[in-house]
């Protein structure tokens, strides 16, 4: 049997956590081919509603991989971010959590940046590259493990080979099921809503998080007087509300948004989605690597969702790096060890820390509610625990992939 490889890394998913991984390995000097189970998908020119957080640490690695220069211009940036406790009948505590932007690393919490901008731009940077194939269409069957090699089958019954295979196919991953890699999983009783709104006073780049009993409530500045927001819901409630009109369903918005911004009005779609918390016991398996949702699915409470992805994707493309400076196969299972002994930890960790936040907001406990208010106070006279905590939302805590730090490899 011929151990002819067609290239160095097969990337086996089309949304941005796979168009990471991509530009990633690119990054690390290996050639890659992307695999998309779906069409190559024409370029969006309304705002459909969606948009995500992209903190320091993940708007470095889009700068280093091609990207960022694509959406800069689009990009409206976090400058501070206000956390507070409420309930829908009764508004906002009058306690709250301050994160300002002069006390965070490079002086900015964040940027927003729509789907329809980011998307397209990762997509373009990936076609820039001499060393990305895209393939879109191609759906994967099933993958074999051999000695030198990884070999993908497709559904059409072609076969590609490479040294190592990374799985960004979500959270339901058929290639970790196919790997026997085992995880721990459990669907909440909650449902996720994602619009956005436009309104009449400015936001001035802050972004607020108001912690009701159903589950946190969102609000995160757009390009613009308008605002993408991100809550959560009770999965009975969230249905409830995703089948009324655009009237009734502005109508529940402005229950729990208030009136500080003025008068509101919906901008692009409307999207819900069930919520789940999934982490695989093992990050890789013979010639398999998972980064994204496929290692881990976590509670959108933090919003760090696909910055994980990100972090993963800039960690596995380290690793591969130095790989290939030593001489080693990039697919050997030792070298794999070394990107989930670097991201599993903290990956889990941050899984379940988002699992006890949600646990500990999403319910109107009288007595818990005090201690969480009081939390919420403390937490914002103390400097030092601020400064943590916004380093660890802007992805630059512990050991920081050097993509993440703005860092060639």
């Amino acid at each position: 049997m011929s151990n002819s490889l067609d290239t160095d890394v097969i990337v086996v998913g089309g949304g941005l956590a796979g168009a990471a991984a991509a530009l990633g390995a690119a990054a690390a000097g290996l050639n890659v081919i992307s695999l998309d189970a779906g069409p190559k998908p024409a370029k969006p020119e309304a705002f459909d509603g969606r948009a995500y957080s992209v903190p320091l640490g993940s708007q470095r690695f889009w700068a280093q991989v091609g990207v960022w220069d694509r959406v800069a211009d689009d990009a409206q940036i976090m400058q501070d971010v206000l956390v507070t406790d409420g309930r829908v009948s009764e508004g906002a505590s009058s306690l709250f959590l301050h994160f300002d932007h002069r006390e965070a690393e490079g002086g900015v919490f964040g940027w927003m940046v729509e789907d329809r901008h980011l998307r397209p731009a990762a997509l373009d940077a990936m076609a820039a590259s001499d060393l990305i194939e895209q393939r879109y269409g191609a759906r994967v069957s099933g993958m074999t493990a051999e000695p030198g090699r990884a070999l993908a089958t497709l559904e059409n019954g072609e076969t590609i080979a490479a040294s190592l295979i990374v799985a960004c196919d979500g959270r339901e991953s058929p290639l970790r099921a196919a790997a026997g890699i085992r995880s721990v999983a459990w669907d909440y009783p909650q449902n996720g809503l994602v619009c956005a709104v436009g309104h009449r006073e400015p936001h001035h780049g802050v972004a607020h998080e108001l912690f009701l009993p159903a589950g946190p409530f969102a609000i995160l500045p757009l390009k613009g007087d308008r605002s993408s927001l991100v809550w959560t819901e009770r999965r009975g409630t969230a249905e409830r509300i995703q089948g009324l009109s655009d009237a009734g369903y502005l109508s529940e918005i402005e229950r729990r948004f208030g009136d500080f911004l003025g008068p509101l009005s919906l901008e692009g779609g409307r999207w819900t989605y069930p919520l789940k918390l999934s982490v695989a016991h093992d990050y890789v398996a013979p010639r398999l690597a998972l980064t994204g949702d496929a290692a881990h699915a976590i509670h959108p409470i933090a919003g760090q969702g696909l910055n994980l992805g990100i972090r993963d994707a800039a960690a596995l493309a380290e690793v591969l790096a130095e790989a290939m400076r030593q001489g080693e196969d990039i697919g050997d299972i030792a070298v794999l060890k070394r990107y989930q002994q670097w991201r599993r930890f903290d990956a889990t960790a941050l899984a379940f820390a988002c699992d006890g936040l949600n646990r500990l907001f999403s319910n109107d406990i009288g007595p818990i509610r005090a201690i969480r208010d009081f939390g919420i106070a403390a937490v914002n006279q103390m400097p030092g625990a601020k400064r943590w905590f916004m380093k660890t939302a802007s992805g630059l805590a512990g050991e920081t992939p050097r993509l993440m730090r703005g860092e060639a490899l």
